[in-house]
Formats: structure tokens, C-alpha cells, sequence
């Protein structure tokens, strides 16, 4: 590959009434460019991942990048959208840039202002993520679409409410250490596997607590081609990349597969020479349990149906053979849409360089895959990163 990432910033996730999207744009911007240490003049191209669906009444964004400083003006800016792996799109947008020769230097931002918007638009606006056709109409919005295919999980492959519970307590107890996440609380395995007033059934066989957060948030990349990224102070480089996007309808696929994701998985690898077991963890898109569950089979952790067996057996946690979302996990760090694939970098490039946060940093972790979802594994993009030599 020939992009590296070389500065990042990232604002907690969280409800922040006081911010607007042209506020955490400008914060991350100028804040990714501060740490590179770049200026706005180095800057050839700049991408934003922004969802939007109806949250925010400003559309048409991509300029706000433009904002952070007044020698950004005229710079070539473009706005990308692909669901929820909006952010991931834009970071391949700029690697693609990069590649191409069309820039050396890209700023990657990713934003979304999702709290300001009452409850029951924001299930209509997710839904906007769905087959409008034939999901249009599903009760709890998007969480009632993957509500439908956990019971359809459960009905082929049996119960799996432990599961999906160890899987939320896991990365409820890793967003504990991160000082970027929404919800930084262990709520252990029991509060997660019952039924309370607390933690009440959402949609289908999930709970509040299989569920990703509504959030705000920003985060943002400096991407430079591979010979300048070896002048800076820090550096990840991208090992590979791959993007598969399947179809919209669920009936036109079996959604229980995530075929996407498999195709995204396995074209990356290959990209990469290398294969699941050479990496040190993975931050993979667990809007909700039952996706992060599925993912372990997409991924090839675990043949179909045995997913429950990577958590079960402690393979996924942060000192298991395969560390799966140290960094909380869209369930712990929240989910601002627009801003969750850029932020999957930022965090994956943290580990690599030995600079997350204290409680989350692994052990000396050298290579490194991101699994980014839009839909319900409609947009299937995948990174492998690593640190600079």
C-alpha cells in the first residue's frame, strides 16, 4: 500500500448540546493537523465522512472542513456516504487519493450530531440504512432489523443470550479505560444477560445493552503517501485495504452470513499476505452484539454457527488470542454514524504506536485489521494496519 496514517484526532463521543457539526468538525481538523504537525498549506485533499439521513439541518458539509483554518480554502473537499461505514469510506477515499497520485497529503474527517434529534426520528432516519421496501415499516427501527436477524440466529443455531452478554460486558468493561468512549461503566455479565427495568428487551431477543449508543462525535486522519509518512514522527501504514458492498435487500441474501464482511475480510488478508491468525486484535462494527457475534464467523474465527465459542472460550477478550474492540466497541464508545470508521483508525493507529490510553494499550500489538459495516453488512469495508519500520 502506499498511504500511511501520520496525525489523528478524536473528541469523546457522548450528547454534547453545546457542539454543532461545524464545531467538532473544526476541533478534529485542526487538531489531526496540530499533531502531524502539519499546516492547513500542506493539505492537497480533504474528505468527510458525514451520514446525516435528516440529523442535522445543514447539509452539503464537506466546506465546513474548510472552516479549521483559511488556508484550507479552495482545496478540492468532498463530502462521502455509505451508512454506517461512511467513515471508512472517506479514509479510503483519501487512501485512493493518495494512491493515484492526485494528492500526497489528505485530511480524513468524520462527524455526526445524532442527540439533538427526537427519539422517534431517529429510528425513521437509521432506517434510511435499511431496504426501505421491504424493512421500511420495522418496528424499533434499526434495531428492530437486527432484532429480526438474532432471532433468526437463535432459531437456526439455538439460544445464544449468553453470548451476546459476555460480548457486551466484554466491551463494556474495555471502554472503561477509554477516555474517548460514551459509556465508560462495567456493567459485568449478570446486569447484561437479565432482563430489568434497566436493561429492558429493544427489539427481538435484544436489550438495551446489545445495543450501540446514539452519539455525538468527530474524529479525523492525516494521510500521506508512504516515503513522507518515513520523515515524520509517527507512522502507520496501511497493509491493505478492501471494500465489498452487497446487495440492499435482506431477502436477496442470507443475512446470517455476512458474505460481505467474509469477502471484505478475505480479499484484505490475501491483499496483505498474511491471514486472521497474524493479527494482534481487531476492531470490528458491533452496532449491536449479534453483529459482532456474526463477524466472528465472517472474519473465519470460528466456522458458521459457533461464534459463541470465541467469547465463550476467551478468545476475544483483551488477553485472548485474538483481541476483539479494546477500545469498547461502538457498545461502549458510542456511534456518532459519520465519524465511527475514522475513529476505528484512530484508535487501531493508537495501539500500533504504543500511545492509547493507559488500561487500553495491548501488549507490543504489530499488525492490526478494522471491520467497518454499513447496514446490515451491506457496506463491508476492511483495513490491516501496521506501524511504520
Amino acid at each position: 500500500m502506499t498511504a500511511s496514517i501520520v496525525g489523528w484526532a478524536h473528541t469523546p463521543f457522548g450528547k454534547f448540546d453545546a457542539e454543532t457539526v461545524e464545531s467538532l468538525v473544526v476541533k478534529v481538523a485542526t487538531d489531526a493537523l496540530a499533531d502531524a504537525g502539519m499546516s492547513a498549506e500542506d493539505v492537497d485533499e480533504i474528505v468527510l465522512g458525514h451520514f446525516n439521513a435528516g440529523f442535522s439541518p445543514q447539509d452539503f458539509t464537506a466546506s465546513l472542513v474548510l472552516q479549521a483554518d483559511p488556508k484550507l480554502r479552495f482545496k478540492p473537499a468532498t463530502r462521502v456516504e455509505n451508512a454506517c461505514a461512511t467513515g471508512s469510506a472517506a479514509v479510503h477515499q483519501g487512501i485512493r487519493a493518495i494512491a493515484s497520485g492526485a494528492a500526497r497529503i489528505v485530511l480524513v474527517v468524520g462527524v455526526e450530531q445524532m442527540t439533538r434529534t427526537p427519539s422517534a426520528d431517529i429510528g425513521r432516519y437509521l432506517l434510511k440504512a435499511s431496504y426501505l421496501p421491504e424493512d421500511g415499516d420495522t418496528v424499533g427501527g434499526f434495531a428492530g432489523v437486527f432484532g429480526k436477524i438474532a432471532q433468526s440466529y437463535f432459531q437456526k443455531y439455538g439460544d445464544q443470550s449468553d453470548a451476546l452478554a459476555m460480548i457486551a460486558a466484554k466491551n463494556h468493561k474495555n471502554g472503561v479505560a477509554n477516555p474517548y468512549a460514551q459509556m465508560r461503566k462495567d456493567f459485568g455479565f449478570e446486569f447484561c444477560r437479565a432482563e430489568s427495568e434497566k436493561n429492558p428487551y429493544v427489539a427481538g431477543p435484544l436489550k438495551r445493552t446489545d445495543c450501540s449508543l446514539v452519539s455525538d462525535g468527530a474524529a479525523a486522519l492525516v494521510l500521506t503517501d508512504s516515503e513522507t509518512a518515513k520523515t515524520m514522527g509517527k507512522a502507520v501504514n496501511f497493509r491493505a485495504t478492501a471494500h465489498a458492498q452487497d446487495f440492499l435487500p435482506m431477502s436477496k441474501r442470507d443475512i446470517l452470513q455476512f458474505e460481505g464482511c467474509t469477502v471484505a475480510w478475505q480479499r484484505a488478508l490475501a491483499q496483505a499476505g498474511v491471514q486472521l491468525s497474524d493479527l494482534s486484535f481487531v476492531e470490528t462494527h458491533d452496532c449491536f452484539t449479534v453483529a459482532e457475534l456474526i463477524e466472528y464467523e465472517a472474519m473465519g474465527l470460528t466456522p458458521r454457527g459457533q461464534g459463541a465459542r470465541a467469547i465463550k472460550e476467551g478468545w476475544t477478550q483483551k488477553d485472548g488470542k485474538l483481541p476483539v474492540n479494546p477500545s469498547g466497541g461502538l457498545k461502549a464508545k458510542g456511534h456518532p454514524i459519520g465519524a465511527t470508521g475514522v475513529s476505528m483508525h484512530v484508535m487501531t493507529a493508537m495501539q500500533l504506536v504504543g500511545q492509547a490510553p493507559e488500561g487500553m494499550q495491548l501488549n507490543n500489538p504489530k499488525l492490526a485489521g478494522i471491520f467497518n459495516m454499513g447496514g446490515a453488512a451491506v457496506a463491508n469495508y476492511v483495513s490491516v494496519l501496521e506501524p511504520a519500520k
